[in-house]
């Protein structure tokens, strides 16, 4: 299977990378979560795999759409 990019589906900031580099996660595991109007908002690997590269950091603001991480499946 190709790699996927993970993406956000809410503009907002990055408030708590759950995942690292290199850690085997499951399908709908929590990658990260996002804050956006007061809401915690998680981010989901959508499918099982490894992460291969986290884009974003704690505290940046990222952009509906924004690629988050890379999962390589």
């Amino acid at each position: 299977m190709p790699n996927l990019n993970i993406t956000s589906e809410v503009a907002g900031q990055v408030w708590k990378i759950q995942a690292a580099v290199g850690q085997r996660v499951a399908t709908d595991e929590s990658v990260m979560i996002i804050e956006a109007m007061k809401m915690e908002i998680p981010i989901d690997a959508p499918r099982a795999g490894v992460i291969m590269e986290i884009t974003v950091h704690e505290g940046e603001t990222i952009k509906e759409g924004q690629i988050v991480a890379r999962l390589e499946a």
